[in-house]
């Protein structure tokens, strides 16, 4: 049979192509998280040493930053450990951590505070929910 009029190669051999793509490009992804994490713990450790006075907004900001790229790069890690399935609950820390900083460094609107910590809630009723409901799967056809 010509190859041309069947398409099956095609359907295996294009998802494999571009699942190497992702995994390439998600590994030079945390290649590059790993970097920024470490400048990042360079430059907290710089603001600790150096500042006389403390300004604990900026303090707590950093301290989230480094959160979130710690996050990205567990999300990342999971990702290849779990058979190439990124879990949905990293995606909400990761939203949730976000809006916590959002709100420490951008707090004049008294609205705006409002609707973050109506998005944190929603994130956590999601997380919830996500926990309380079983964990099935289907299986995987290799």
């Amino acid at each position: 049979m010509n190859r041309l009029t069947n398409p099956k190669p095609f359907k295996v051999l294009i998802p494999k192509i571009l699942q190497v793509i992702l995994n390439i490009g998600l590994t030079v992804l945390a290649l590059a998280l790993c970097v920024m994490l470490i400048v990042e713990m360079v430059e907290f450790l710089k603001f600790i040493i150096n500042s006389g006075k403390q300004e604990y907004k900026y303090f707590l900001a950093k301290i989230l930053v480094f959160f979130l790229y710690f996050e990205f790069i567990t999300m990342i890690v999971k990702y290849f450990k779990e058979d190439y399935h990124f879990p949905l609950r990293y995606f909400m820390y990761i939203g949730i951590t976000a809006m916590i900083r959002l709100i420490i460094v951008e707090h004049e609107s008294a609205m705006d505070t409002l609707l973050f910590a109506l998005v944190i809630l929603i994130l956590i009723i999601g997380y919830y929910i996500i926990n309380i409901t079983p964990r099935e799967r289907p299986m995987r056809k290799t």
